[in-house]
């Protein structure tokens, strides 16, 4: 049996092939940090009587992982964040198919791969968070407002290589081209209040200090704060900042995903089909709001006090795929203007 859980690459040898085939188990690689997913794994287990065995590692080290692992992988499942990330695993072959029909009828098929290699369980859209004192929220209704001039020394972002900005800039090359995609990114990039540094936390609490008058942020880091705090978003800090879900009378706001395929050589494939589909359920979609501040996949699903005060709003329908097909021109219109 595997140990239940086991943390960062460095545990390459605590799972050993062949040992997890048993019935009644479901190997779990997962990259999702938050401590309050384990109701989730508790209640899986409680309702189907399969214990969970789980790895957990940043994403890019689990899909190097299953890689070297190959054939002999235990892996029956791969949970991760952004549907770009989902898409290098899907074109390094570490997924198969699933057909299902709880969860095609479940998850809205802009959320997941085409052919059910990928599945979204929960969303955070990236919208524009902005100083109240500071900015007209009439000036910052679209992602393109970011690029006008006019908020010259403004601007805060993450850098160019993290993957929420790679899968912004994907789907921005998919609505406006690349032409106006670059130039957008250039417009950005000259609108800075300084180099990018930090994770989305960081560009919010630097609109409370006074650095950032507009930032680019997912919804559940701030949502997260409303409900729990953070040091440096108070609550007067928070009072401070306003928020903008962007391009509502166009495209709609980029929604990103937490999803999840089941592996190509899962030992466990039954459990893992069981696995996605639990995810896909009124209750787990309900914890996926109350418990992480995210906005659940499926329609209808009710939506945590935290998350409801930011609102509902209309949100980007291109499949997520694409942010991954158009990841890698999205890196080169950043580096071709400089944006680092």
């Amino acid at each position: 049996m595997l140990n239940k859980t086991c943390i960062g690459a460095a545990t390459l040898l605590c799972l050993v092939a062949g040992t997890a085939q048993a019935e009644g188990e479901l190997n779990l690689y997962s990259s999702r940090h938050y401590d309050t997913d384990e109701r989730l794994y508790t209640n899986f287990e409680e309702q189907t009587g399969i214990e969970i065995n789980r790895i957990e590692g940043k994403g890019d080290e689990l899909i190097e992982r299953m890689k070297a692992e190959g054939r002999n992988s235990p892996a029956d499942i791969l949970i991760t964040v952004d549907a770009g990330r989902l898409w290098r695993a899907d074109q390094a072959g570490l997924f198969q198919p699933v057909e299902s029909e709880v969860l095609e009828s479940r998850i809205p098929e802009w959320l997941h791969h085409p052919d059910g290699h990928w599945w979204g369980f929960s969303k955070r859209a990236r919208i524009i968070f902005y100083d109240k004192d500071r900015v007209d929220p009439q000036d910052i209704q679209t992602y393109q407002d970011l690029a006008d001039p006019k908020l010259e020394g403004m601007v805060c972002t993450r850098s160019s290589s993290n993957i929420y900005m790679l899968s912004l800039m994907a789907a921005l090359i998919e609505h406006l081209g690349k032409e106006e995609a670059e130039k957008w990114a250039e417009g950005v990039w000259n609108n800075r209040a300084r180099d990018p540094e930090g994770g989305d936390t960081d560009q919010l609490k630097a609109i409370a200090s006074g650095e950032c008058g507009v930032v680019l942020a997912n919804t559940y880091y701030f949502a997260r704060a409303l409900r729990k705090g953070d040091p440096g978003l108070d609550e007067e800090a928070l009072e401070g900042i306003g928020w903008v879900f962007p391009n509502q009378e166009s495209f709609g706001a980029h929604v990103n995903i937490s999803g999840a395929g089941v592996a190509k050589h899962a030992p466990n494939r039954e459990n893992a089909v069981k696995f996605l589909e639990y995810l896909s359920s009124e209750q787990a979609q309900e914890y996926f709001s109350a418990g992480n501040d995210e906005y659940p996949a499926v329609p209808g699903t009710p939506l945590s006090d935290s998350v409801a005060q930011l609102g509902t709003f209309k949100e980007d329908t291109i499949n997520l795929n694409i942010l991954g097909e158009n990841q890698a021109e999205a890196q080169r219109i950043y580096d071709r203007v400089g944006f680092e």
